[in-house]
């Protein structure tokens, strides 16, 4: 199973609750803090949510 690497690239400042709440489960904290996840649906669609803050790798 493929792993995906997420960095945070955008401010949280100004955004909806779900997408800050999205941002915090994923366990990115600040601008360019980057997490490893694997490729699952619940994943997948958490990254969808919060496609335009985030930079998405597949490693």
């Amino acid at each position: 199973m493929a792993n995906l690497e997420i960095t945070l690239k955008r401010s949280v400042i100004g955004r909806p609750q779900n997408q800050r709440d999205t941002v915090t489960a994923l366990g990115l904290r600040k601008i360019n803090s980057t997490v490893v996840k694997p490729a699952n649906e619940a994943i997948t669609g958490m990254v969808k949510t919060i496609s335009h803050l985030v930079d998405v790798k597949e490693v």
